[in-house]
């Protein structure tokens, strides 16, 4: 994949490459960014959506789904599913803004 940068995010740590977050540890779980494509995928192997409780409901953060188990045990998986978090990413951005001619 490679370099991939380390960053604070909240009370956890946000996985990024070429400035562009595409996973975080929350209390020790690892979540990936995920797309209405692959969405599906982490659903069948039941993860769940990454959430979080507030005074008056709990929030769950649909873009991002806990890492699959085995993916975890298996570096080879871990990267596939890694390199799918980012390309979800890529595609989740916005297009840039340019600037008006003049």
């Amino acid at each position: 994949m490679g370099p991939i940068e380390v960053k604070r995010f909240f009370g956890g740590f946000g996985l990024v490459q070429a400035g562009v977050q595409f996973a975080f540890v929350m209390k020790g779980t690892l979540y990936l960014r995920v797309d209405d494509a692959t969405r599906p995928d982490f659903e069948r192997l039941g993860a769940v959506p990454f959430s979080y409780a507030t005074s008056a409901s709990t929030v769950k953060v649909a873009s991002y789904y806990e890492a699959p188990v085995d993916a975890l045990e298996d570096p080879h998986a871990l990267r596939d599913w890694a390199t799918k978090a980012l390309a979800s990413a890529l595609g989740a951005r916005k297009p840039a803004r340019r600037k008006p001619a003049g």
